[in-house]
């Protein structure tokens, strides 16, 4: 839920991604192009899901498969598997960017029936595929998010915890003594207003972070 802390929405930190896995089908001249999508917002995990689609369908000739992640959509890729070049991959991220979904991958396996489809058949089946999987998935709009990390004297907790509560955000990993310190995960368009509410407040010191440890 959106604090009304926070009074300024920032557009330009959002975005539209799959909710949960999703899946469609289509069918051309005997070949089966099976579609998956997944939200994904890393590499690593983009490699464990296609790995276990590839397992899952062993029988089928191609896995072919495109992701766009990354706060500004800038982690992308695209693979053919064996396809002519610029007929699998390319279609399904063109449909990724066409549908504006991020943190997102489509994997396509296609099992085939016998005959030659040509590139221009085969482009479409794939593309095809991927849009029959987006028109049924659910979609969600999420925000790119910032991980900060805030340390400060313990006697200032209660001024730092009414921020907190105001701002409907949950501290993560804290520790307590003398000095207290917690990472919290905040919307990117939120983090200027969050800092002006803490800069206040004596010996607190807040730092964005790659990641909590």
């Amino acid at each position: 839920m959106q604090s009304l802390f926070f009074f300024v929405s920032k557009m330009d930190d959002e975005y539209r991604t799959l909710e949960k896995p999703a899946e469609g089908i289509y069918r051309e001249k005997g070949s089966r192009f099976l579609a998956f999508g997944f939200p994904a917002s890393d590499e690593e995990t983009a490699r464990e899901i296609i790995a276990g689609i590839k397992k899952e369908h062993h029988h089928a000739r191609h896995h072919c498969y495109a992701y766009r992640m990354g706060p500004e959509a800038e982690i992308f890729r695209m693979n053919d598997d064996g396809e002519p070049s610029g007929t699998a991959g390319k279609p399904i991220y063109g449909t990724l960017l066409s549908s504006g979904l991020n943190n997102v991958l489509v994997v396509v396996a296609r099992y085939f029936g016998g005959v030659l489809l040509g590139r221009n058949r085969l482009a479409n089946a794939y593309k095809t595929a991927a849009q029959e999987m987006l028109s049924g998935a659910s979609i969600v709009t999420q925000y790119v998010e910032n991980t900060c990390h805030i340390t400060f004297p313990y006697s200032q907790m209660n001024d730092v915890m009414r921020v907190m509560k105001e701002a409907n955000i949950t501290p993560v990993n804290p520790t307590y003594g003398n000095t207290v310190s917690f990472y919290v995960r905040i919307r990117r368009g939120w983090l200027s207003e969050f800092f002006k509410k803490l800069e206040h407040i004596d010996g607190l010191s807040f730092e964005t972070v790659e990641h909590i440890p």
